[in-house]
C-alpha cells in the first residue's frame, strides 16, 4: 500500500512553519497515544505521525522530501527498520512533547534550579506614595554561602553524578514506555559533592536577613509592585538568585481618599456660609488653597480642584482633588443663638416654596406616596 503524504498525515499545508508542525504533531500524539488507544490501528497512526514529524521538522530532510517525495528520505524516515519502520522510544516522543510544554531539562547536563522569588509588603503613608521615597527594608531570605561561595563543596570540587551521568534524570523502562525521573543520587543537580561545606551542609546557601534600599517612584498606589532583580533567594548549589517583588500598600489617610489619580475629601461648611457664599481654606498635598463657595450651596455638592490630585507613575497625568460639601449643623447653642434662630425661622412664609425647594419637593413626594397607599 502506498505511503500517505506527510503533510496530509499531520493535517498541515506545505508552507507550515515549525510551530504549526509541532502543534499538529502534539495533537496527533495525544490522540493516538497507545495508553489511551490500545488497539493496533491507533499505534500505527501514532507511528505514522511520528515518522512524518521527524522528517518535516528537519530542514534538510524536508527539502529532500519536497523534491523527491518518500524516495528522498527512504534511508532516514523510518530509521533502521527501513521506510515506514518505527523503532523509536515512546518515552522519547513524549519527552520531546511535554519537555517543551513544561520546561523539562531534556538531554544533556541538568539545568540548575534558579532561586525562588520573594515578596515583601511595604506600608506607605499617602504622602510617601504620592511624592516617592527611598526606604530601607530587611528581608529574611536564603543567601549564597560565603564559606563555599555557593558551591556547596568545602574545597569547591564537584564530581559528575555517576548515576545519571550529569543529566540529572534517569529513565525507568515500563513495558513499551520509558519514564523519566529525577535522579535519586544527585536530586537532579547532575553533580555530587564528596566534601560538603559544613556551614551550608552542601546546599550552597544559608539563612540570612538582608538589608536593602528600595527607591519608591512617585505616584505608586496599593497593589503596585517594584521588582528588584536578583535580590530573591539564592539558588541551590550556586544557581542564579530569584527576584524580590516589593508590593506597596498605602495606609488610609485622615483627610483624603484616593481613587486612581484623583483624591476625595469632605469639607464641612457652616450653613450660614453655604447660604450666603464665601471662601474656605482647603488642604491639598501641595499646601492650602482657597475654595470659593457660591451662595445657596447645598450639602453633597462636589467641587473639582484641577491638578491637585496625584501624578500617575505610568501616564504622568495629574489627577484632581474632589471636595464634597457637607453642611454642618451648629451644636451647643446659647439661649441668645436659639432665640435668633427662632426669629429667623419665623421670617419664612409657609406657602413660599422658593426658599426651601428641596423640603417642599420631599413633602410632595411623601403626600404622593400616602395617596397611592390609601387609594
Amino acid at each position: 500500500m502506498a505511503k500517505r503524504d506527510y503533510y496530509e498525515i499531520l493535517g498541515v499545508k506545505k508552507d507550515a512553519g515549525d510551530d504549526e508542525l509541532k502543534k499538529a504533531y502534539r495533537r496527533l500524539a495525544m490522540k493516538y497515544h497507545p495508553d489511551r488507544n490500545p488497539d493496533d490501528k491507533a499505534q500505527e497512526q501514532f507511528k505514522e505521525a511520528k515518522e512524518a514529524y521527524e522528517v518535516l521538522k528537519d530542514p534538510s530532510k524536508r527539502s529532500a522530501y519536497d523534491r523527491f517525495g518518500h524516495a528522498g528520505v527512504s534511508n532516514s524516515a523510518g530509521g533502521p527498520g527501513g521506510p515506514g519502520g518505527f523503532h523509536g522510544d515512546v518515552g522519547d516522543i513524549f519527552g520531546d512533547i511535554f519537555g517543551d510544554i513544561f520546561g523539562g531539562a531534556g538531554r544533556g547536563r541538568a539545568a540548575r534550579q534558579r532561586g525562588s522569588d520573594l515578596r515583601f509588603s511595604l506600608d506607605l503613608d499617602l504622602e510617601e506614595a504620592v511624592n516617592g521615597i527611598s526606604r530601607e527594608i530587611r528581608v529574611p531570605t536564603l543567601g549564597s554561602c560565603k564559606t563555599c561561595n555557593g558551591s556547596g563543596a568545602r574545597d569547591g570540587q564537584k564530581q559528575t553524578c555517576s548515576t545519571c551521568g550529569g543529566v540529572g534524570q534517569v529513565r525507568m523502562q515500563q513495558g513499551i514506555f520509558s519514564v523519566q525521573q529525577t535522579c535519586p543520587a544527585c536530586k537532579g543537580a547532575g553533580e555530587q559533592i564528596s566534601n560538603p561545606c559544613t556551614d551550608c551542609h552542601g546546599q550552597g546557601r544559608v539563612r540570612e536577613t538582608r538589608t536593602l534600599s528600595v527607591k519608591i517612584p512617585a505616584g505608586v498606589d496599593s497593589g503596585d509592585r517594584i521588582r528588584l532583580a536578583g535580590e530573591g533567594e539564592a539558588g541551590a548549589h550556586g544557581a542564579p538568585q530569584g527576584d524580590l517583588y516589593v508590593e506597596v500598600r498605602v495606609k488610609p489617610h485622615h483627610l483624603f481618599e484616593r481613587d486612581g489619580d484623583d483624591l476625595y475629601c469632605e469639607v464641612p461648611v457652616p450653613f450660614t456660609l453655604a447660604a450666603m457664599g464665601g471662601e474656605l481654606e482647603i488642604p491639598t498635598l501641595d499646601g492650602q488653597v482657597k475654595l470659593k463657595v457660591p451662595h445657596e450651596t447645598q450639602t453633597g455638592r462636589m467641587f473639582r480642584l484641577k491638578g491637585k490630585g496625584v501624578k500617575s507613575v505610568r501616564s504622568h497625568r495629574t489627577g484632581d482633588l474632589m471636595c464634597r460639601v457637607v453642611l454642618e449643623t451648629p451644636v451647643k447653642l446659647t439661649r441668645e443663638q436659639k432665640d435668633i434662630l427662632k426669629k429667623f425661622d419665623e421670617t419664612f412664609t409657609k406657602d413660599d416654596n422658593r426658599q426651601n425647594p428641596r423640603s417642599q419637593s420631599w413633602l410632595d413626594g411623601v403626600r404622593e406616596f400616602f395617596d397611592r397607599m390609601t387609594s
